[in-house]
């Protein structure tokens, strides 16, 4: 069951890309971001309020969230800021990146967690779990091939560097989810990392935004922001709970999950017209091909 999640979980992913990049179009970063983070609260206000103050009415449901205590509070903290540097690499990069490069080089990022599972965790791959991970690590080069042709050096493009870091970021956030998961309920990590987003996201938005506004890339409003946050939600509310499964394989959960990478390249190809698209299809059959091994290596 955890790896059908895993699937669902990737394809609203794709979805968050596809609005994430409209948001960021021409608008401010921050302050798309910082909406972001409201709204994805906003998401799970009426969970937390019936939860504690009508615990009988979620009880026995995957939407109930129970009380937690201060130590729990504190590990979902620092999940939470491990997210939101991650995401403030991310926004930057995708605003500045065609889809059809950032989205396969995300794609990458269940290699990195792969190398903590096994070191941390102990996962074990089988062959054609190796096959998948293999034909991964192939189309990150074959992708800084493209890249060159749309003059972007993999060494020295600050945006490049940008995406690299989200990956680092959100690679190490997969490997705690996965030790938080071990004893945590999924949506209270959700519902509280969310809410821990946005009260980070305020002094950021006040201090590095505002001031300097106006000498900036002006904001403006659009109907995508919001969208961005259910399209997150709703992904990440099916990977935690397939995280919850005792059989689940953090390494496979997100290497599976970065098979949005499907859905982000063809709205690059549709939405924005993207170039050099022959030569980035080779990665992205790389890709499918990746997500077939590792689907059936791990039934």
């Amino acid at each position: 069951m955890w790896i059908y999640l895993a699937f669902l979980s990737a394809l609203f992913l794709g979805g968050y890309e596809i609005f994430k990049k409209v948001s960021l179009n021409g608008n401010a970063v921050i302050p798309v971001l910082f909406l972001n983070t409201f709204a994805g609260s906003l998401i799970f206000v009426p969970f937390v309020l019936i939860s504690y103050f009508s615990p009988e009415t979620l009880q026995g449901t995957l939407f109930y969230i129970p009380r937690a205590s201060w130590e729990v509070h504190g590990l979902i903290f620092i999940k939470s800021l491990i997210v939101l540097a991650s995401w403030i690499f991310n926004y930057f990069a995708t605003k500045h990146l065609p889809l059809t490069l950032s989205g396969p080089i995300k794609a990458t990022q269940p290699v990195i967690v792969l190398i903590g599972a096994l070191l941390i965790f102990g996962e074990r791959l089988n062959l054609y779990q190796w096959i998948g991970v293999l034909l991964a690590v192939l189309s990150f080069y074959l992708l800084s091939l493209a890249g060159k042709k749309e003059g972007i050096n993999f060494r020295r493009d600050k945006w490049i560097l940008f995406l690299v870091f989200a990956v680092i970021f959100g690679a190490a956030s997969g490997l705690y989810d996965k030790y938080l998961m071990r004893s945590l309920d999924a949506m209270t990590v959700q519902s509280w990392f969310n809410f821990y987003q946005f009260l980070t996201m305020i002094p950021i938005l006040m201090l590095l935004w505002y001031p300097g506004r106006r000498k900036t890339t002006p904001f403006h409003w659009s109907w995508s922001i919001p969208l961005i946050s259910i399209f997150l939600a709703i992904g990440d509310f099916l990977y935690f709970n397939a995280l919850t499964y005792p059989d689940s394989m953090i390494s496979i959960v997100s290497m599976i999950r970065r098979s949005n990478v499907i859905v982000v390249f063809f709205a690059g190809a549709w939405i924005y017209k993207e170039k050099n698209l022959k030569s980035k299809v080779i990665d992205l059959v790389l890709v499918l091909t990746g997500m077939l091994f590792l689907y059936f290596g791990s039934k």
